[in-house]
């Protein structure tokens, strides 16, 4: 939505397939974008209990996968067919390189792929890698493509984080880390509607130390409410605490803890002590511009590598959600507190590449990609 929406300043005509709830269609539209949907609403997914028995066993479903995930990759191609068709460039999430691959192809222009975090995450320990594969060899064959692509004709990969945060990439990609520019994160940094009553909060007591769940489903909201409320009210703290979808509507109030749905965390988080949260790409990026420390409770994916580089930059710590109490809460925050992290944070905030760089870059890149694309 960021690059769409610096895209859209430059005088460029966007397109946007948005695989998402139906519900950020709407925060689209409040950017001033359209979008289409794009494949299956990944909330309801996780609702459909056939979807999580599936994923849950991967191994004993194979077939069922095959061609669950052959049916999805039909109907987003489809979508991507129409929507790109007269386009100069196409650009792709990480999770949908390669069928938009695929479909750049077909009409002949550039693909560029957004990276969050490296892309051989998604390929360690995926059991349904080769099954994404037979749905994108099953696309190739559909449009009447070649078996396999033009090695020659690799995409350009914009790594959307710091090189500061995983410097040994560029040295393992070798001849590829020029197609592999970093830009740092992107952020839109939208505002939200409790971002007033947040700041109102913040002011009229002590800095207080965040605790976010990204868009993480919790299983006892109620429960890991009352362990922060614990280990806060132990330490002399206070908590703000956003809880994303997870419902709230029931939970006790206690003066010292401030729960909300979502808040601007470039607004927010430089009023805070720390920051503890999930790891995802956007929420790490966003607490080290800020410069302050952090603490990451990740659960899977790219979120231990962002633990990983909080603690190699000395600037916080991580530890696994589902081995975190009440008496590691304590311990962890009251290490991070210390002024050795505040000021080392401080340190690597000055390092890390501004929003409006990185959006400006990004542009930069997108629009050469798609001259070379004409030219060719």
């Amino acid at each position: 939505m960021a690059v769409a929406r610096e895209l859209l300043r430059r005088g460029h005509d966007v397109r946007l397939a948005v695989t998402a709830p139906p519900d950020m269609l709407a925060v689209i539209e409040s950017a001033g974008l359209t979008a289409v949907p794009y494949g299956r609403d990944w909330q309801a997914q996780l609702r459909d209990e056939d979807f999580v028995r599936m994923i849950q066993n991967p191994l004993g479903a194979i077939q069922e996968a095959i061609e669950y995930v052959a049916q999805v990759a039909a109907e987003k191609t489809a979508t991507l067919v129409s929507l790109t068709n007269g386009a100069d460039l196409l650009l792709a999430g990480i999770n949908e390189q390669g069928l938009a691959a695929n479909v750049a192809d077909y009409y002949g222009i550039p693909l560029a792929a957004l990276h969050s975090f490296p892309s051989q995450i998604l390929e360690l320990g995926s059991p349904h890698g080769n099954v994404a594969k037979q749905a994108e060899h099953a696309q190739r064959r559909a449009l009447g493509l070649p078996e396999a692509p033009d090695p020659s004709m690799g995409p350009l990969e914009i790594q959307a984080y710091d090189q500061l945060c995983l410097p040994e990439l560029a040295a393992q990609w070798g001849e590829l880390a020029g197609r592999r520019p970093f830009v740092g994160a992107l952020t839109l940094e939208l505002p939200t509607a409790a971002d007033g009553e947040v700041l109102a909060w913040i002011a009229a007591g002590t800095p207080p130390i965040y605790f976010g769940f990204g868009s993480t489903p919790v299983a006892s909201p109620a429960d890991v409410i009352a362990a922060i409320s614990a280990a806060c009210t132990q330490l002399g703290e206070r908590a703000l605490i956003c809880m994303g979808p997870n419902d709230c509507n029931h939970i006790p109030h206690v003066d010292h803890v401030k729960v909300v749905r979502a808040v601007k965390g470039a607004a927010a988080f430089p009023a805070c002590r720390a920051i503890v949260h999930h790891g995802g790409a956007g929420t790490t990026a966003l607490g080290l511009r800020a410069g302050i420390p952090t603490l990451i409770l990740w659960n899977g994916l790219d979120q231990p590598i962002w633990a990983a580089a909080v603690q190699q930059l000395k600037v916080g710590l991580g530890r696994r959600f589902s081995e975190t109490n009440v008496e590691t809460l304590v311990a962890d925050l009251r290490s991070i507190l210390t002024p050795q992290y505040l000021t080392r944070a401080r340190e690597v905030a000055t390092q890390m590449t501004k929003p409006a760089e990185s959006l400006a870059s990004t542009a930069d890149l997108l629009e050469d990609a798609a001259r070379q694309g004409r030219s060719g």
